[in-house]
């Protein structure tokens, strides 16, 4: 569009114009100063051009131009106007993993992305080739928000168990479906076990044969008795055989170790320096040496479990940040910030630790060095979950591991939520987002399908 601009002053004025509002970065003015003498009018272009994102909010966008006069810069004016911009849907489904194994089923997730600007609805079912499997899909429909992700999960069972021999890869697809497009189709592959490992079905054999073997020969060769007893039966002598003693039964093994007990869910832990040993040279005499423990820096399950202990009727959510060239940060808890801001340190993986809510799960979304089209990836890597007050990881706690783009988390009460704000590398503090288990919504995502856009800092609350 054009802006006409007339000087009424009595001298000669330039005139400055300056983009301002939510869609000033996607607004340009050509040129980007007028020169003009008392009584005349001068126009300037300007070149409106939002990105194909979730970002350019479909309908009207109010935007603004300031105009400052180098001479007068007091009479600063500011002409207003609205930019309506179309809606454009762009769904993706992934499957996370896309390859699950199983002998009675398997439970994949389907994760939906919608990259337009306007809210999706859309359906999920299942289907194959044969009919051999079947599906269990929750929530089957979905609607998802502009720059948003919702996650199905899925069961998958087999309608024939197999009992022996090799395992079977039944592929299968899902269809996410809208109104009026044609559907979106996400293949995966089952891979069906069988009930009884192929070397035990070797072992049945081998040992039936073998058994078979045994007692043929065993009636083939079996010796007969024949009785020859006359009159020794008068001086009491018996002709009979010695019966065979019954062979010694094999001896007992020791008991060398106590019965097996239920153990711990595992907790991950990152490798700690060694520390310092102490040890005089020479022929010292006298005193031992006491040994000193090395003191493990506290996880998140360690302050959740602090929490817990003072507050036992409470929920409670620990965390902490693994960092670009800086490592593992103290724990912090119920939204209090980890990490860091403005130092250019980017989340390479989140500990997590809850308490109340019956543990939580998360995947986290990361760098993709080869993506072809300037968004990340969830890298195949499946969802780690913990239970109360125990330790989970997402992410790669590593230097190498590449950068957090962003995560999913959720937490195991159906009546809990769990909030999250993130801050982005150039994008400063996001909104705070929930989860709403009470409208299907069992599963929050954080942070972005830009491939060059990392996480910062994080702050969660349950």
């Amino acid at each position: 569009m054009r802006l006409r601009l007339r000087n009424t002053g009595d001298v000669v004025d330039e005139y400055r114009f300056e983009p301002v509002g939510d869609i000033a970065p996607w607004t340009t003015v050509e040129p980007q100063s007028l020169r003009l003498y008392p009584g005349t009018t001068g126009t300037v272009e300007l070149t409106f051009a939002p990105p194909r994102t979730s970002d350019a909010t479909a309908g009207p966008n109010a935007y603004a131009i300031r105009i400052t006069p180098t001479e007068h810069p007091e009479a600063t004016t500011v002409p207003e106007g609205n930019l309506t911009i179309t809606p454009f849907t762009e769904v993706r489904a992934e499957l996370v993993p896309p390859t699950v194994k199983g002998r009675f089923r398997g439970r994949p997730k389907l994760a939906v992305d919608n990259l337009g600007n306007t809210k999706v609805t859309a359906s999920v079912s299942g289907s194959d080739n044969g009919d051999q499997l079947s599906y269990d899909i929750h929530p089957s429909n979905i609607q998802i928000e502009p720059g948003r992700a919702a996650f199905v999960k899925a069961t998958l069972k087999p309608r024939q168990i197999i009992w022996f021999g090799s395992k079977e890869e039944r592929p299968y697809t899902f269809a996410v479906k809208r109104s009026g497009v044609t559907p979106l189709d996400v293949e995966g592959t089952y891979v069906q076990r069988s009930f009884l490992p192929g070397w035990l079905a070797t072992f049945l054999g081998v040992f039936l044969a073998l058994a078979i073997t045994f007692l043929t020969l065993w009636l083939a060769y079996k010796p007969q008795v024949r009785s020859t007893a006359t009159a020794i039966e008068e001086a009491g002598v018996s002709t009979l055989p010695p019966s065979p003693s019954a062979p010694a039964a094999p001896p007992a093994p020791p008991a060398t170790s106590a019965p097996p007990v239920a153990s711990a869910p595992p907790q991950t832990s990152e490798p700690e320096s060694d520390s310092g040993s102490g040890g005089g040279s020479g022929g010292g005499s006298g005193g031992g040496s006491e040994q000193q423990e090395k003191k493990k820096a506290p996880t998140a399950a360690t302050a959740v479990q602090q929490l817990a202990a003072s507050d036992p009727g409470g929920r409670h959510i620990c965390y902490r940040a693994y960092l670009t060239g800086k490592g593992w940060t103290s724990p912090e808890c119920d939204g209090d910030m980890a990490g860091t801001v403005g130092q250019n340190r980017a989340i390479k993986a989140l500990n997590i630790a809850v308490y109340g809510v019956n543990g939580t799960a998360g995947v986290a979304f990361v760098h993709d060095p080869d993506s072809t089209n300037g968004q990340g990836t969830y890298n195949d890597v499946p969802w780690t979950s913990a239970t109360d007050g125990n330790d989970n990881y997402i992410g790669t706690a590593k230097q190498s591991a590449p950068d957090m783009l962003g995560f999913t988390i959720n937490v195991d009460n159906g009546n809990k939520a769990v909030c999250q704000s993130v801050h982005q590398h150039n994008r400063d503090w996001q909104n705070t987002a929930c989860d709403k288990p009470n409208e299907g919504e069992h599963y929050i995502f954080a942070g972005t399908l830009d491939n060059g856009i990392w996480l910062e800092a994080v702050k969660f609350t349950v």
